[in-house]
């Protein structure tokens, strides 16, 4: 493990940013040192309701905090978090009422849109209005089919400030997949639109919303969003956005306060393994969790300019847009990040001065591939952090980001999920960042990584775990009355342990370095073995562009199979494939070494772009993969099935 920093702030950083305000605050409080940050993480977990009191108190909470903090602090699940607290999410959010941008949208299409926070709290008065002359109210469910757009974001905010509860999937989804979600809930009002655009392509999808529409009974009314065309036949049982909201004028917006625990988002799982999960979270633990990460973990300060690279069908809109209570201006992009010449992300980041740029590892990695080289193209001089997840960030994307993107700025690489709505590992800008680690364990997280045997280990591969309640637990799930699917989901293999089913370290530097899934750790001869520890190797091998790899059950034992996407051209040929093993050998041990290396067309992925070993492992062992609409390109499955040569 590299023992040299990519970067260090600068002492001037250092004491400019909120985390060190913070840490000041923390230590008066507690009358403590707490100026270095493992000594402010471990003050924040053994004195949790100090911690997270403060937090709130200097996040300048909107709502009554109530005198108590966390009841029930020893039990997971069970623990209870400011249970006399009142507030709404929203009207944190919508702290703001002035003419500087709230919200820049850029659409692949050309599409340009900008409000300013006064055009953005008149747009959502009018909406929820609208929402209210329905019947929505407090508790009701609302769900959007749309794009990464403003009208999205516009009525979320409606929908929790009444204090119902929104659920969103991206138009890409599938009319199964959307009924699989939204079937659970029953949402009482959806928003859809007419299209979206990506890669060049308009997809037309009303013939999608209507069909949705007439499957999803407990609609009381569909809105429907004109955006790849301004004069779209009236054909939905619903109305146009635009006669949605013209009976109303904007008023002050009322907002209807509830509990720190009362429902904000239902957030879905995945579903590669089953009708996906309907995941409730909390107003109190969403906003104070993502004030926290934003604040403290990405040094947003009001006016700076946020954009994450995300769909409304990944947990990472929800973070994103969170972003609005830390008085940030959002930055919105729809459709492809590689649309054009490759650079509109990039060309984004220049035009609208943006300081803090979130993306995927993908889109590192393919940034990499494509041979892209940001710090010479574009200005990028306001950028202060850049921003990873989704999969492991490969060390050698680390040293990539450093020379071609920007040499002096924060790389962050986070890690939680949908689960919790945020992360148990992220950036901290008063510490160096270390080439492929994630820099540290959340405030307030008490992240810990176990062995087979509970036991807590160091410098050591295995269970990532959090030993103690935090506020952006799930509620629960939709539609479990006893609880049993929760607990089954995250406290099943370790009692009253979150285990997060992550294969992790904790190094030298208390960093950590993900392994990947550990659903799909590989097991040849009793040894396990993280995919992204192969994946960073095959990476570097030039005429591979994505690979996937799984365990096939084999002679009794577990062969490791490394199926690669190459670049247009190449054939994989005895060279090729030994060149892989070799670049895999040499960096790791003889047991990475996969026993067959097969060249495929195209490789499965999740709508939010992550690698689905499990489905690829069920096809290969003959397995029915039961819900192929939580893929991008289930296509890509049969690519997979009774292959000759797997069967020698």
């Amino acid at each position: 493990m590299q023992q040299t920093p990519l970067w260090s702030p600068t002492q001037a950083q250092v004491d400019a940013s909120n985390l060190h305000q913070f840490s000041k605050l923390a230590s008066q409080t507690s009358q403590l040192d707490l100026g270095n940050y493992e000594a402010l993480w471990q003050w924040s977990i053994d004195q949790p309701e100090k911690f997270w009191s403060l937090l709130w108190d200097y996040a300048g909470v909107i709502g009554h905090k109530g005198e108590r903090i966390l009841l029930n602090g020893d039990k997971m699940p069970g623990a209870s978090w400011f249970p006399d607290a009142q507030l709404n999410y929203a009207e944190n959010l919508l702290r703001r009422n002035d003419s500087a941008d709230a919200v820049v949208f850029w659409g692949e299409n050309q599409v340009k849109q900008r409000l300013s926070w006064q055009q953005l709290n008149e747009a959502v008065s009018r909406c929820q209005q609208a929402l209210m002359a329905l019947g929505v109210k407090s508790g009701d469910r609302v769900a959007g089919y749309l794009p990464n757009m403003p009208h999205t974001l516009i009525a979320m905010l409606a929908t929790s400030s009444i204090g119902a509860v929104w659920c969103s999937a991206s138009p890409d989804f599938g009319i199964e997949g959307v009924l699989d979600r939204f079937g659970q809930i029953e949402p009482k009002v959806l928003f859809c639109c007419d299209g979206y655009f990506y890669n060049g392509k308009l997809t037309d999808c009303r013939d999608k919303n209507r069909a949705i529409t007439d499957r999803l009974p407990s609609l009381v009314q569909t809105v429907e969003i004109d955006y790849v065309s301004s004069n779209a036949e009236q054909d939905l049982s619903g109305k146009r956005w635009d006669d949605f909201l013209a009976p109303f004028a904007p008023t002050e917006i009322r907002f209807v306060r509830n509990g720190f625990s009362h429902p904000l988002f239902i957030m879905f799982s995945s579903g590669t393994t089953g009708v996906p999960k309907c995941i409730v979270h909390s107003a109190g633990g969403t906003l104070l969790q993502h004030l926290k990460e934003h604040k403290l973990h990405t040094d947003v300060r009001p006016d700076d300019r946020l954009f994450y690279f995300t769909t409304c069908g990944w947990m990472m809109w929800n973070w994103l847009v969170s972003g609005l209570a830390a008085q940030a201006t959002l930055l919105l992009y729809d459709g492809s990040p590689f649309a054009g010449n490759r650079q509109l992300l990039f060309d984004l980041a220049q035009t609208e001065r943006m300081t803090h740029f979130g993306t995927s590892a993908k889109f590192i990695e393919a940034a990499m591939k494509f041979g892209l080289h940001p710090a010479q193209s574009h200005d990028l001089g306001h950028l202060r952090a850049l921003l990873s997840t989704g999969s492991p960030l490969s060390p050698e994307a680390y040293d990539y980001i450093y020379a071609e993107i920007k040499s002096d700025m924060l790389l962050a690489s986070i890690s939680g999920g949908t689960d919790i709505v945020s992360c148990f590992a992220l950036g901290c800008p008063t510490r160096p960042v270390y080439r492929g680690q994630l820099q540290c364990r959340g405030l307030g997280m008490a992240v810990d990584v176990f062995d087979d045997n509970a036991e807590s280990v160091r410098c050591e591969k295995g269970e990532l775990v959090c030993r103690r309640p935090f506020p952006s637990m799930p509620i629960g799930f939709w539609n479990d009355p006893d609880g049993s699917r929760y607990h089954d989901a995250y406290f099943n293999r370790f009692a009253n342990i979150w285990c997060h089913g992550d294969f992790v370290e904790i190094t030298e530097q208390d960093g950590l370095i993900i392994y990947g899934r550990s659903d799909a750790v590989l097991n040849p001869g009793g040894v396990r073995i993280g995919t992204a520890e192969i994946y960073r190797q095959v990476e570097q091998v030039d005429e591979v562009l994505e690979s996937i790899v799984i365990g096939q059950q084999w002679n009794n034992d577990v062969r490791v199979v490394l199926f690669v996407k190459l670049r247009d051209g190449v054939q994989l040929n005895t060279e090729l494939s030994n060149t892989i093993k070799q670049q895999i050998r040499s960096k790791t041990t003889p047991r990475h070494v996969p026993a067959k290396v097969i060249a495929v067309a195209d490789i499965p992925r999740t709508k939010s772009g992550k690698l689905v070993e499990l489905a690829v492992r069920d096809i290969v062992h003959n397995r029915a993969v039961k819900n192929q609409e939580a893929l991008a390109n289930p296509e890509a499955l049969k690519l997979f099935a009774n292959l000759s040569e797997l069967q020698r």
